[in-house]
């Protein structure tokens, strides 16, 4: 048998084996952050979250506390909110609540980031200035906050010798890369200046890793929504922003046609995406993740989900009609995710698709 033949055997045999074990993988990987969660229960640890008082930040703060971590939190309030913390408070035990420490301070100063990394064992970073139109109209502070900002945290961590960095990464890294889905490996031209920021965190993270020693998992966000995202702004995210337009009655506005798609990826899938990351060997350190579904929704299928969830509680939401504008700059026509790799190197297992995202998080916006 030819070398060619053999390699069209093998992949064949992959594929049949990944359709017939299907099941048994997530119910395994499953199982993997479960016990996860409960080694962490066991030994607990000490935690870094930047970013702590924004959307991402909150709900690890949140997840963490409730495994009776010890967690220390940085933020400058740029984008996060007290009431957030309030929030996450009201929802953990006062017990829990006093193993959480905040600092308010900004990643663009180093004695802040070397205060909030001492005595720490896993940072989670999530500081960061978010979106693309913000980074057209301000390139400038983008930058000194998500390049000069993540440098700091970098070279805090590392001098304080944390067990392990994980980082908020970005789907925009794929810049113009055509192919979908999404892999790892291949992308393409960044399209804006935030894309620009996003993959020189990752360039960094990979010299740190190859000159110190450095242990860090990067993780390609893909469109994460839920609870405690910002609906104001002239930079809110859609989901946040189309769900406040409706409960009050306001016009939601689709950039294009409405047929773009997007990989829409519920904030528990995320949360868990950082908990594996942050205690994952160390042969699987040094790398970068999706975080994502691994499936797409146009923006008319992602309306029509959130209007019907909301028409649940506001019948007159049912009748709403969307606006549609000209396609916004910077923005990539298609994103969907690749999730192989972290399935089977983090044990990462996606428990909750778009609708069922949609519908745990309604309520929420609800209730505020």
């Amino acid at each position: 048998m030819g070398t060619a033949q053999k390699r069209y055997v093998t992949i064949r045999f992959v594929v049949f084996y990944g359709q017939r074990a299907t099941e048994f993988g997530q119910q395994s990987f499953i199982m993997k952050y479960d016990q996860v969660k409960q080694d962490l229960k066991a030994n607990p640890k000490t935690w870094l979250i930047t970013g702590v008082a924004g959307f991402i930040g909150s709900n690890l703060l949140e997840t963490l506390l409730k495994l009776n971590q010890t967690v220390i939190g940085l933020d400058s309030f740029a984008t996060g909110y007290q009431h957030n913390l309030d929030e996450v408070q009201a929802l953990v035990t006062q017990e829990q609540w006093q193993r959480f420490t905040f600092i308010e301070g900004d990643i663009r100063n180093p004695k802040d980031c070397y205060k909030a990394c001492k005595g720490v064992d896993y940072v989670l970073h999530q500081a960061a200035l978010g979106s693309v139109p913000r980074s057209i109209d301000d390139p400038i502070t983008t930058n000194e906050t998500n390049i000069a900002g993540f440098l700091n945290m970098l070279v805090a961590a590392r001098d304080e010798e944390v067990k392990s960095f994980t980082y908020a990464a970005s789907s925009s890294t794929y810049g113009d890369h055509p192919s979908l889905p999404k892999v790892e490996e291949n992308i393409g031209n960044p399209l804006s200046p935030y894309a620009v920021t996003k993959y020189l965190n990752e360039l960094y993270a990979g010299v740190f890793a190859s000159t110190y020693g450095f242990k860090a998992i990067g993780l390609r966000y893909f469109n994460i929504f839920g609870r405690r995202q910002d609906p104001k702004g002239a930079y809110a995210a859609v989901i946040p922003k189309w769900t406040a337009a409706l409960i009050k009655g306001d016009t939601v506005y689709i950039n294009g046609d409405g047929e773009t798609s997007r990989d829409f990826c519920y904030i528990d899938n995320a949360v868990q995406a950082n908990v594996l990351a942050a205690v994952a060997d160390d042969e699987v350190k040094d790398n970068v993740f999706n975080v994502a579904v691994g499936d797409r929704t146009t923006l008319n299928d992602l309306f029509k989900a959130i209007k019907m969830n909301l028409a649940k509680t506001l019948p007159e939401v049912a009748t709403a009609k969307p606006v549609y504008r000209d396609f916004r700059a910077g923005d990539v026509r298609h994103s969907q995710a690749d999730i192989m790799k972290s399935k089977t190197l983090l044990g990462y297992q996606p428990t909750y698709k778009i609708k069922d995202g949609v519908s745990e998080a309604m309520p929420w916006y609800l209730n505020q």
